[in-house]
């Protein structure tokens, strides 16, 4: 496949539609796809034609199943640089989409994780479906939450965020509703009508008002009768003080949560924590791309994330050996070495880069 066949581009009345296309691939991301895209942005702000965006996936599984992980795996292996090019040029897209003065509508439809987050839940419109299924799974491959992932999970209610970024459950559209990473639900036996009268809208305000009359109440979700432990539990200062209090509340649901966490990388753990943290006291998703920036480069050369990512994707054991293993054998500084400014190699969107957050 070229490059240009994986992000198809058509318009159809005043509407550009830009469709993910690597189904096989669940259209997980590369940087041609993300160099594609911005293109596609820039081009449909310019055309006084267009009125709006349409982000849709291929293939019927779902939008976009997030970055291609192999790829980077091979790159650390490697030795090579080619995923911070990526991230930087993904980060900024992410960005752009969160400034894009034109709707963005975003089909959230099936599997919408990692990367797929990133383009999608930035954007001004976000349809969820039954079929959604939304996650950062990042801590589970070694990773970090990244793509604005911590600004949004940092600006979900209570610590509902905190609970789906150290988890990395998948949740469904009335949680991505109440976590707000979407906007509005219309069922999937739907989409095809909505997005027929979307071709047919003259203008923005049409476009809002449209997906407003295909809308309608999600399916009861799960998250909203968890918050009382969640809150609690979450609020604690340490990953190992959260993971005490859910194996100690009484819960079931909150020890399985802790047994979940305990799965994970103690340091993507403990980094997360603190980067969702640090990202609610940040002034902007810019400075927040920032410090994902930073972490992302430190976790790209440390040992997790290509033993998560061989473990998970790769050999499909499901049993990574972390290190270190343990969360008591992550240091305070351990933790500190991924927020440390990056010089020259800083992203560079927020007014105060390199200034470490």
């Amino acid at each position: 496949m070229k490059h240009e066949d994986s992000v198809l581009l058509h318009t159809q009345g005043r509407i550009r539609h830009i469709t993910l296309n690597r189904p096989r691939a669940l259209n997980a991301l590369n940087h041609a796809m993300v160099l594609h895209m911005a293109e596609a942005l820039d081009a449909a702000e310019q055309d006084g034609a267009v009125v709006a965006v349409l982000l849709t996936g291929a293939g019927g599984r779902g939008l976009c199943a997030g970055g291609d992980i192999r790829s980077i795996r091979d790159d650390a292996l490697a030795g090579g640089r080619a995923s911070l090019d990526f991230w930087r040029d993904e980060y900024r897209l992410n960005a752009r989409i969160a400034r894009f003065p034109k709707p963005y509508v975003a089909l959230m439809d099936g599997i919408v994780m990692g990367g797929g987050v990133g383009v999608s839940a930035h954007g001004s419109l976000r349809i969820v479906t039954e079929r959604s299924r939304i996650a950062m799974p990042e801590t589970g491959i070694g990773f970090v939450p990244d793509v604005g992932g911590t600004y949004l999970l940092g600006a979900a209610p209570g610590e509902l965020g905190t609970h789906l970024a150290l988890t990395g459950d998948a949740i469904g559209a009335a949680d991505a509703l109440l976590c707000g990473l979407a906007d509005r639900f219309v069922p999937s036996g739907d989409l095809p009508a909505l997005v027929t009268a979307l071709d047919t809208c003259p203008t923005p305000e049409a476009v809002v008002a449209t997906v407003a009359h295909h809308a309608g109440p999600a399916p009861a979700g799960e998250l909203a009768g968890h918050r009382d432990w969640i809150d609690t539990c979450y609020a604690a200062d340490t990953v190992e003080e959260i993971v005490e209090r859910l194996d100690g509340c009484g819960v079931p649901a909150a020890k399985q949560a802790a047994a979940t966490i305990l799965a994970k990388s103690p340091t993507a753990l403990k980094v997360t924590l603190t980067a969702i943290r640090r990202a609610r006291r940040l002034e902007s998703l810019e400075a927040v791309l920032d410090q994902e920036y930073r972490v992302s480069s430190t976790a790209f050369v440390g040992p997790d994330l290509v033993e998560g990512v061989r473990a998970q994707i790769v050999e499909k054991d499901r049993n990574p050996r972390w290190s270190p293993a343990a969360l008591a054998d992550v240091t305070d500084e351990d933790v500190a070495r991924h927020f440390a400014p990056l010089g020259d190699g800083e992203l560079g969107l927020g007014p105060a880069a390199g200034a470490g957050g």
